[in-house]
């Protein structure tokens, strides 16, 4: 899934991440599949991303095993959505911490608010991405709420493997 150029076969572990990770639309993915929403439409929709863009880069998400295809049941049918793979689970700190990083060097526009992001597990809301800056434990997503008030919104995220209500 390269932008520019195969880094695949590097040595450097920073390239061979930016391999996979390098483009934006994953991250993005990767968040909302972390948040349940891992239904084609529901990814669609959450993300304004066209359905050519999206598939491809579902496709390349699953063959580079951040994701995998769950079934669930709609109208009496059988259909597949995706699911957070351990390797994506572990992009959490990544993302929190692109959250603390954006929240403090990025302007926010008019409407917006604070994330909070809530370690279930203590009930306080940490200021870093990989442990609770209130407890020390070690942050997973089913631990994990985020609180966007721009959405009104408070999203619980949920495991590697697990798509929310399938």
């Amino acid at each position: 899934m390269p932008l520019r150029s195969d880094w695949s076969g590097e040595f450097c572990p920073i390239r061979r991440s930016l391999d996979v990770l390098g483009d934006g639309w994953v991250l993005l993915i990767v968040r909302d599949v972390l948040q349940g929403k891992g239904r084609f439409d529901e990814l669609r929709e959450s993300l304004g991303i066209s359905e050519a863009v999206l598939s491809r880069r579902l496709h390349a998400m699953l063959d580079a095993g951040l994701l995998v295809r769950v079934d669930y049941h709609r109208g009496g049918r059988t259909r597949q959505g995706y699911a957070a793979t351990e390797a994506a689970a572990e992009l959490l700190p990544i993302l929190q911490q692109l959250a603390v990083w954006g929240e403090r060097h990025t302007r926010m526009p008019p409407g917006g608010g604070h994330m909070a992001m809530v370690h279930d597990a203590c009930g306080n809301e940490t200021t870093q991405g990989q442990t609770c800056s209130a407890c020390g434990q070690v942050l997973v997503p089913d631990q994990m709420t985020w609180v966007k008030p721009w959405k009104n919104a408070r999203d619980t995220l949920v495991p590697a493997g697990v798509l929310a209500d399938a």
